[in-house]
Order: C-alpha cells, then sequence, then structure tokens
C-alpha cells in the first residue's frame, strides 16, 4: 500500500536527476487559488510534480534543474499575481518556523486592516446610498418594508444629506468606491487579471468579476442616468454593495487568516520551547550566556533548576528530575544523572547539570518533531483530493451560474429587470467563494496532528490521519508493546533456606554470566538489597547454564536438562514448574552442592496499562489481535492476562507481513503497532503503522504513527482522534458542499417569485464569509476536547 507523507523542506529526491524546493507561498485564500497555483506550477518545463499547501502557505516542487531552476519556479507564483521566496539557506526547522509564524501574524494584520476601513466605508456608503434607493424601493418588498421602517428617522437624523442633488451623490459614491477598490481590494483584481492571462480563474476573480459588474453598472448609471432610464434600467446604483463586499471578503480572510493560525498554536508552543541562550562552560571554568545559534556540538553546558535545557546533550555530572511531558505527554517527571540524555526544550526541574551538546537544530529532538509535525500538518487527506477535483471546477460553473441568472433576469424579470439581474448576480459570484471548502479538511488535519503532538501522538500527516479514522483491526507486537520488553524475575521459590539466600548464590554466578537472564536476576537482587556472594571457577555452558563455586561450594544456574546433565534430581519441583511455565514464564533451575535448591521464575512482564487499553479498543469496536515471534506458551499466558480477541505466535518477520495481509482481507484496514526492527516490515506494510518511540529508530521510520510514550494507552488515543478528525473532515465538507447547493439558488433570486424574497450583495458576501469561519470553528472543536483518561 503507498503511503505518502509529504516533504515540505528543501531536500534533495531518489532520483538523482530531479531536485525537490519548497517555496514560501503567500496570498492564498482559498482551495481554488490552491488549486490555481498547482496547475501552474505543474505546467512549467522541467517540473515533475508540484503540491501547494493553503494552510502551510507553500508550494512543495519536484523539478529537473537542467529545465528550470528554483528562481524561475519563483517567478512563475509572482506572475500569477501571489507572493513566493526560496527557501534560506541553513536556517534550522525551528527558525522556519518563527518566519512563517511572523508572517501569519504580519498578513493577518494587515486584511484586519483593511477590512475595518473598508467595513466603515461601506456604512458611509450605504447611508449616502439611502436617497437614491427610490427605484429600487418600489421593485423589492423587502427593501420597501426596510425603507418604510427606518426612512422616516433617517430624513430626520440626515436632513441635509437628502437634500444633496442625486446626481452629487453618485458622484461621492463613485469616487469612495473607486478609492477603496483601489486600496483594500486591489489584491483581488491584480490576481484575477494574472489567472485571466495564464486562461483560468480563481476565487479572486468571482470577487473581482461580482464587484466589478456592480461597479461598472453603477458608474454608467452615475455618468448617463438618462441613458439608462431610457432603456428601462432604472438609476438604482450598488456602491455601497461593493465596499461592504470587499469588506466583508478581507474581514473573512482576516478571521479565517487568524482561525488558521490558531490551529498552528501547537508548533508555535513548541517553538516557544527552546531557550534564547545557553550557558556554556569554559576550559577556564568560566560560565558565559550565550546566544543559542553559537552553541556548537561538543561544547559543555549548564542548567540550573527551574530553566528549560537549551539543546540535545549528555549528562556529563549531577542529577536532577527532568518533565519531559513536550516529548512523552506523561506529567511524572524523569531522574537523570551521569549518562543520561537529554532533549533540548525539556524542562530541568530540582537539580543543577552539567552536559555535553551532542545534536542541535534540526538535527535536536525538539526540532525532528517540529519537522514531523509541520510535514503531516503540510500533507492531504484522501478527501482533500474530492474537494480538489471540485475546486477544479467550482469557478467556472459559478461564472456560468452567474451569467445565467443576469440573462434570466433580463428575460423573464420584466420592468426595472436590470437592476435586479446585476444584483442577483454579484451575489451568486460572492456566495460561491469557495473559501470553506478550501478549509474544510486543512483545518481538521492541522487541528488534530496538533493536539496529537501535544499528547505525545506524532501523526505523518492528513493521510495517516484519515487511514487512523478507518482502523478496523489493531494488531500489536508483544515484547516491548503489550510488555516491557525486557525480562524480570516475577517468582522465587525456595526448597530448603530463604528466598534472600537462593537469590543471593544464584546473583554470584550470574555475575559472571552475559546471558540476557542473568540481568533480571541481578536487577533483582539490586532491588532487594540482597549482595551477591563472592564466586570463583565460573564455567559457562552455552545454552544451557552456568556454574561457580559459592563459599566453598559448586551452585549450578540454569535449565532443567542442565542440572539433569550434572546428576541433581529435579522431580520435586517439576509440577511447580510445569505451573510457571503454563504461565509462560522462563524457569532458571539452581542447585547447591549437587542438590536441588530452588527455582527462579523470569518472565517479560505486561505493562501496567496493557490489559485496559485493549479492554478500550475492543470497547471501540476493534478487534486486537497480538502478534509475536514468542514461544506459544508464552504467548498464550499474555493473551489470557490482557485478553486479545487472537493471537499468533512463533512470528518471523517476514510471518507477521502475511498476518497482516491476511488480517486486511478478512476483517478490513489494519493498524500494526511495535517497536523493534523486525516489526518494521509489518508496520510498513499496514494501513497504519504505530511505532512506540522507545524502539528501534527503523520502527519508528516506517511508521504512520510515533507513540512517544511508551504505552497502549496511547494507541487507543491516536485512534481515537483520527476517528475524530475523519469525521470532522466530512461534516466540514458537507457544510461547505451544502451551504453553496443553498446559498447559490437563493442568491440567483429562487424565493423571489413567491415570497418577494432577494439575497443582497451584501448578506452573501457576510454568508461567504460565516462559512468558512464556521468551518474553522467546527475544527478546532477538536482541540477543545479533552484527552479520555486511560
Amino acid at each position: 500500500m503507498s503511503k505518502d507523507h509529504g516533504a515540505p523542506t528543501a531536500s534533495p529526491v531518489s532520483d538523482p536527476v530531479s531536485a525537490r524546493v519548497t517555496l514560501a507561498v503567500s496570498g492564498m485564500t482559498c482551495a481554488a487559488c490552491q488549486s490555481f497555483l498547482q496547475k501552474t506550477l505543474r505546467a512549467q518545463p522541467g517540473v515533475e510534480d508540484a503540491s501547494v499547501n493553503l494552510m502551510m502557505h507553500n508550494a512543495t516542487v519536484i523539478f529537473r534543474p537542467e529545465s528550470i531552476t528554483a528562481e524561475r519556479l519563483v517567478e512563475a507564483v509572482q506572475k500569477t499575481g501571489y507572493g513566493a521566496e526560496l527557501p534560506v539557506a541553513d536556517v534550522s526547522v525551528i527558525d522556519e518556523q518563527e518566519q512563517l509564524d511572523r508572517h501569519q501574524i504580519a498578513e493577518y494584520r494587515n486584511l484586519r486592516q483593511k477590512a475595518w476601513v473598508a467595513l466603515a466605508a461601506g456604512v458611509v456608503a450605504m447611508f449616502a446610498s439611502m436617497p437614491l434607493m427610490g427605484d429600487s424601493v418600489s421593485q423589492d418588498p423587502m427593501l420597501s418594508w426596510f425603507m418604510r421602517t427606518i426612512g422616516p428617522s433617517l430624513q430626520a437624523v440626515l436632513p441635509g444629506l437628502y437634500g444633496v442633488p442625486a446626481e452629487w451623490l453618485r458622484v461621492a459614491l463613485l469616487l469612495l468606491t473607486t478609492a477603496v477598490m483601489a486600496w483594500a481590494g486591489r489584491r483581488f483584481y491584480t490576481k484575477a487579471w494574472a489567472a485571466l492571462r495564464q486562461g483560468t480563474a480563481d476565487m479572486n476573480s468571482l470577487v473581482a468579476l461580482g464587484t466589478g459588474t456592480a461597479y461598472v453598472f453603477s458608474a454608467a448609471v452615475t455618468v448617463a442616468p438618462s441613458f439608462m432610464v431610457a432603456r428601462g434600467i432604472g438609476t438604482s446604483v450598488y456602491y455601497d454593495a461593493v465596499i461592504l463586499i470587499i469588506g466583508m471578503v478581507l474581514a473573512g480572510n482576516a478571521l479565517e487568516a487568524r482561525a488558521t493560525s490558531g490551529t498552528a498554536l501547537a508548533l508555535r508552543k513548541l517553538v516557544a520551547l527552546q531557550p534564547a541562550t545557553a550557558r556554556v562552560l569554559r576550559d577556564n571554568g568560566a560560565e558565559v550566556e550565550v546566544p543559542l545559534a553559537e552553541v556548537h556540538s561538543g561544547d559543555k553546558l549548564a542548567v540550573r533548576p527551574g530553566e528549560r535545557i537549551p539543546v540535545d546533550g549528555l549528562v556529563l555530572s549531577g542529577q536532577s528530575s527532568v518533565d519531559e511531558a513536550m516529548l512523552t505527554g506523561e506529567p511524572l517527571p524523569v531522574v537523570k544523572s551521569a549518562g543520561s540524555l537529554l532533549a533540548g526544550g525539556t524542562l530541568n526541574q530540582n537539580g543543577a547539570l552539567v552536559f555535553r551538546a551532542t545534536r542541535l537544530g534540526s538535527d535536536s529532538v525538539l526540532g525532528q518533531i517540529v519537522r514531523m509535525l509541520r510535514e503531516a500538518q503540510g500533507t492531504r487527506a484522501p478527501i482533500q483530493r474530492l474537494a480538489d477535483r471540485i475546486s477544479s471546477v467550482f469557478v467556472p460553473t459559478v461564472l456560468g451560474l452567474a451569467l445565467a441568472t443576469l440573462a434570466a433576469w433580463r428575460i423573464f424579470g420584466g420592468a426595472g429587470a436590470w437592476g435586479h439581474g446585476v444584483a442577483a448576480a454579484v451575489a451568486v459570484l460572492v456566495i460561491a467563494c469557495p473559501c470553506a471548502m478550501g478549509l474544510a479538511v486543512p483545518t481538521a488535519v492541522m487541528v488534530a496532528t496538533g493536539m496529537g503532538a501535544r499528547r505525545g501522538l506524532l501523526i505523518k500527516g492528513g493521510d495517516a490521519l484519515e487511514r487512523l479514522g478507518r482502523v478496523t483491526v489493531v494488531a500489536l507486537d508483544k515484547t516491548g508493546t503489550i510488555t516491557e520488553g525486557r525480562p524480570a524475575v516475577t517468582d522465587i521459590f525456595a526448597l530448603s533456606g530463604s528466598e534472600e539466600d537462593l537469590l543471593r548464590h544464584a546473583a554470584a554466578v550470574e555475575a559472571k554470566s552475559e546471558h540476557p537472564l542473568a540481568g533480571a536476576v541481578l536487577q533483582t537482587a539490586r532491588e532487594r538489597k540482597v549482595e551477591a556472594a563472592s564466586a570463583d571457577g565460573f564455567v559457562a555452558t552455552p545454552g544451557s547454564g552456568a556454574s561457580a563455586m559459592v563459599n566453598g561450594a559448586r551452585v549450578l544456574v540454569g535449565s532443567a536438562a542442565f542440572l539433569i546433565g550434572q546428576g541433581v534430581a529435579i522431580e520435586s519441583l517439576r509440577a511447580r514448574a510445569d505451573e510457571f511455565a503454563r504461565a509462560g514464564k522462563t524457569l532458571l533451575w539452581v542447585a547447591d552442592d549437587g542438590k536441588l535448591a530452588g527455582l527462579i521464575a523470569v518472565s517479560d512482564t505486561v505493562k501496567p496499562g496493557s490489559a485496559r487499553a485493549i479492554q478500550r479498543l475492543k470497547a471501540a469496536g476493534l478487534r486486537v489481535v497480538m502478534l509475536t515471534g514468542d514461544a506459544p506458551a508464552t504467548a498464550a499466558a499474555v493473551a489470557r492476562l490482557t485478553g486479545v480477541d487472537d493471537y499468533q505466535a512463533s512470528l518471523l518477520p517476514a510471518d507477521k507481513v502475511a498476518a497482516v495481509q491476511r488480517l486486511r482481507e478478512v476483517r478490513g484496514n489494519v493498524a500494526m503497532v511495535g517497536d523493534g526492527i523486525n516489526d518494521a516490515p509489518a508496520l510498513a506494510s499496514a494501513d497504519v503503522g504505530v511505532a512506540m518511540a522507545a524502539g528501534s529508530d527503523i520502527a519508528v521510520a516506517a511508521a504512520d504513527v510515533t507513540v512517544m510514550r511508551s504505552d497502549l494507552g496511547s494507541v487507543y488515543q491516536a485512534i481515537l482522534l483520527g476517528k475524530s478528525a475523519t469525521r470532522t473532515m466530512w461534516q466540514n465538507l458537507v457544510w461547505a458542499f451544502a451551504y453553496n447547493a443553498i446559498g447559490i439558488p437563493i442568491a440567483a433570486g429562487a424565493l423571489y417569485p413567491h415570497f418577494g424574497i432577494l439575497l443582497s450583495p451584501i448578506i452573501a458576501s457576510a454568508a461567504m464569509a460565516l462559512s468558512s469561519v464556521s468551518v474553522v470553528t467546527n475544527s478546532l472543536r477538536l482541540g477543545w476536547s479533552r484527552p479520555s483518561r486511560q
């Protein structure tokens, strides 16, 4: 199964003759803008593929350097009326994100300023237009009622205005409207003209054509009123509608910019975690505070209690507790001492640490998380393809509907039809702007991936998010996923003497051994504060056991066959051994001076939250299956403890891939959860691969989702988030489509023959802005939900 996660950073691709660049793009406001730019870039000679992202304001282009340069790609975008810049060399992903944040804030402030000015001018124009509404009032029932209600009050408040000649008012409104169009509305007309030169159209084309038509019609009435009256057109003007439409659309764009900026809150918070300075220890012992940019790999740094750790590093001295919630979502601090690894951005709590810088900038853990999150928020969900296909034909369709509306009013409208026809056509153009459609999926992806990051879930894009929402089967690796991934002593049974004596003698032998189970015995001895006895004459028998002289007697530790081979009788503990074996535990038999001394049972223990998480996955309607390379007896024991629906044991990596494929054929979409190198093929072959961050780098690279906190409760949260996000995407799209399906006929005048209701272009522009804000708000609801308690 192909799973394209996108790549919004400048980097070479696998094809040696191709290059990849990510351009920063400004000025996009809707899906039509995005589709238009994407087509423009793909049409350039030498471009193999281009992907434009509305939310991240960038365009990723794969091209052949011998045919076109990155600079020419920038020029191609700029010719369309949009802004474009090349990526800055030697800038970390964290710095890039800071620059993007500053750009988004500046754009929002610019849009807000122009919107306020245009709306204020529109209100002035609306009041100034009241004395000119004579023709329209007699033909429009709603407007007639409005003027009967407030007309007398307006005449009382603005008597001077009603005494101004109509010709002067029209000229004043013409000048005011021209100024607003040239300043606040300029962006719409320049981009519409650029799109026209390219032989296409976008959202700006709709706004420009709608307001331009109303402006030209009103200007003709202003310049030649007698000519218009002689032809039955009337003297109604729509200057106030032109100005207010520009103001409403700009206000909607500003609200979208603010809301979509809010969806990137997780990225902004992550970037803010990195301190601006660090304390570097010089060779002479001096402690110097320097900007973070001046820290180099290998520098020795100091961090005090309550400070954030500036860069990744290795602790040299000191001990402290470090809050790593930014990585894991886990509130409990982690103890750090000499030899421990530190992640930049985490919070040092109660001790002073000296450490050596190891990874900086984009290579740091924080930098990698920011990059992964940016890539996730820059990729598209499959649902987006539906919106893209519709957007590609939407603008030409709307233009046709607007012309049909104008023609229908002219043919069937009777006297004064031109005025109503122009108003209706403008309303159709404005209300159909596909902003909501363009924001429907990307906003949900950004909010969901950002919320996931705050909970320790790194989801590699909208594609992975949507596939999470379709999961019906969860396949779990055992070791390191359901279990702790390391052997631990679970039972000690001594035939004679105390458990401590048995553990002391066994630890004396295992202290000389390199067997994996030896570490479990020694760890238990340390936890119980049992000091291992001294041992001499250590002899190991690979695959069987080991022996050593302890206090003058030979102590044997190993398998039953090993002890039997040394002449030790084990029948007295056979029943107890069978009981441990049925529970999936590995046995260490201990003999002292030729006699059986006891048993030590070792097992990879189930993580505390695994059983609970598995029950929650099952309660959510998912089938849970365990796939493990361990022995059947051990697998059966873990299955009984955790309550999985089914299990398969003794699987090699290829067997796990085959098992995932069979589950997909029988049960549907499969999420594979694992942490080891042997899990990587299955993770890559599953519909969704989920890797525990504590596992191998190969497993993490192969997965679609990385769980920073190593417990299955986080897997449940990830699947729940995927389902919620997918549901929100569909809600947004249905709303966006329904809005246009209902709004366009009303704007065209479908309700006028029976109810006398004609949608004003001003109301249409307000409805268009409201639809976009409603879609963004619905997406933001994802971030308002509280995580389920585990």
